[in-house]
């Protein structure tokens, strides 16, 4: 069964305010491939594991009729409670029993969340809901993140990075899949035609608040939250106020340029 991480109601809201929406360099990587296999127009788009929906309502933009599915209720309850595009619906369910009928279904998504399913009994899911000729694709974004401010670039990006080694070090196990750059995910899709991309890299707008919300939002965060309150708020409230200090601003809100390098895995059945 998936791990699960992303339970709390708590959770949920910071996730949903925080996380962001696949860039648009992953977006054009992805639909690039669907265009090539022809799988685009497509009746049924999946996207599992869709926390609080960022993804789907990317997908509701090229496809007829998408469902994103989460094993935790608050996510979903978070994701139905923000406005979204009517072909879009949520439901509750494990990755691994999706309720799709064998060969139903035309595109199966999963942004920033395979690492947590249970992936052998995922990807035999993949093997039967998907339909012949219907493609997967399987993404992350990884550690390899950076922040572009003026000319303090540098400064920011370290200042960020020390903060989010501090966060990883309660990183789950699990993270092995994302450090690994989806290896594992790849080579156990069983799909004949599949491909890898590793150096997909996007400029998510963001600010200084948005910066340390989504460390927030991270669930070795969250992880460090339970085990030492005290500490796990410290760090943020200190980290924000170094970025502030190094970008020579007071306001939160000051905009800057959030680099992340995604990871994609794409096959078609």
């Amino acid at each position: 069964m998936a791990t699960q991480m992303f339970e709390g109601r708590q959770h949920a809201v910071v996730y949903q305010k925080y996380r962001f929406a696949p860039g648009k360099e992953l977006q054009q990587a992805i639909l690039s491939y669907m265009q090539e296999k022809k799988v685009i127009p497509a009746e049924l788009a999946v996207d599992v594991g869709c926390g609080s929906g960022q993804g789907t309502h990317f997908l509701g933009e090229h496809f007829k009729k998408v469902v994103g599915t989460d094993i935790s209720e608050a996510q979903i309850q978070e994701a139905k409670d923000t406005p979204c595009m009517p072909n879009i619906s949520y439901l509750v369910c494990p990755a691994e029993e999706l309720p799709f009928q064998d060969a139903s279904v035309d595109v199966l998504t999963s942004f920033t969340a395979a690492h947590w399913f249970d992936i052998a009994k995922f990807m035999r899911e993949a093997e039967r809901v998907v339909k012949p000729g219907g493609c997967v694709a399987l993404s992350t974004y990884t550690v390899d993140m950076s922040l572009r401010y003026g000319d303090c670039s540098e400064k920011l990006t370290k200042v960020f990075r020390e903060c989010w080694d501090t966060i990883l070090k309660y990183a789950h196990n699990r993270l092995k899949y994302v450090l690994e750059d989806y290896k594992e995910i790849f080579e156990a899709l069983p799909f004949p035609d599949k491909k890898r991309i590793t150096d997909i890299y996007d400029q998510i707008p963001m600010t200084v608040e948005g910066v340390v919300g989504y460390m927030e939002s991270a669930s070795p965060y969250q992880t460090f939250m339970k085990n030492d309150p005290k500490a796990a708020t410290s760090l943020l409230q200190e980290t924000e106020k170094r970025m502030l200090e190094t970008m020579g601003v007071s306001s939160r809100e000051t905009p800057v340029e959030f680099w992340v390098r995604h990871v994609c895995v794409l096959g078609c059945k």
